[in-house]
């Protein structure tokens, strides 16, 4: 099935001039300039934190130079229409807003494809690269929706996600994701030079109980010596990570404390569900 895609005007949901098979296809027709968010729907109206998606929407919009003009219940209100009338179930979806025309939204739907049962189980394969870099890493900038797709599209098919490492050594985030590393009986991950995102805010929320969070990025020289590893990002949760750079992990399985942390992840989420 196709993305749905529309644009939010004072007049209310209007077509656009193009068609897209998916929302990665799609964002080759969205303006560079301009801030997005990205999550999924649960039981076909339900969102997770879409508030917290639209603070920071407003926030990587002034750090892009920007402000925004909406009604929030007018947007929650088209989107649940395009989802209900698509007949997907769930969905997955995009706000994007560009920066020259800030009263308008571009909203992007797809079916929702949640991560396979084998990669959830058996964990991803990934690489690092210190090719790119986000310019203004606090700002969800659509920018990087385009940066990033040079590198996405180069990876080889088994890797699933780049991890980005700076001029240090450090592992900041992927290119769609955060990054965790567990080391020394921490849980680490880099406290600065990222997006703040969603799932992140979660894991730091829930993680206390089960191990203890240092706001550290973990280096690339240390990979050899992480006992587990986990990347996260709205439409994911929690995703094992068990190779980096062709280097083993947890001995190549996705680890216990990782499991627990999806565990409690996952309750979390259940019971913060809102309707659009």
């Amino acid at each position: 099935m196709p993305a749905i895609v529309k644009r939010l005007t004072a007049a209310g949901l209007v077509d656009v001039d193009y068609a897209a098979a998916s929302l990665d296809e799609a964002a080759e027709f969205e303006p560079r300039y301009g801030v997005y968010t990205l999550s999924n729907t649960y039981h076909c109206t339900q969102a997770l934190l879409l508030d917290a998606h639209l603070d920071r929407l407003e926030d990587s919009a002034r750090r892009e130079g920007f402000a925004l003009r909406y009604d929030r219940r007018r947007l929650k209100q088209a989107l649940r229409r395009m989802i209900e009338d698509s007949g997907y179930g769930d969905a997955r979806f995009r706000i994007s807003i560009p920066g020259d025309r800030p009263s308008e939204m571009l909203l992007s739907i797809e079916p929702f494809q949640p991560p396979t049962l084998d990669v959830l189980h058996q964990g991803a394969s990934c690489n690092t690269s210190a090719e790119v870099a986000r310019l203004n890493p606090a700002a969800k900038a659509s920018e990087w929706m385009h940066i990033r797709k040079r590198l996405a599209a180069a990876r080889p098919p088994h890797i699933y996600e780049t991890f980005i490492v700076d001029a240090d050594g450090d592992i900041l985030e992927g290119l769609s994701s955060n990054f965790y590393a567990i080391e020394d009986g921490e849980l680490r991950t880099a406290g600065a030079g990222v997006l703040a995102g969603i799932s992140r805010q979660i894991v730091l929320e829930i993680c206390a109980p089960i191990i203890p969070p240092r706001l550290e990025a973990p280096r690339r020289a240390n990979i050899p010596h992480f006992s587990e590893a986990f990347l996260t990002s709205s439409s994911r949760g929690i995703i094992p990570v068990v190779e980096i750079d062709g280097i083993s992990i947890g001995g190549g399985f996705a680890g216990k404390i990782t499991g627990q942390l999806r565990e409690a992840y996952e309750r979390w989420v259940a019971v913060h569900l809102e309707e659009l």
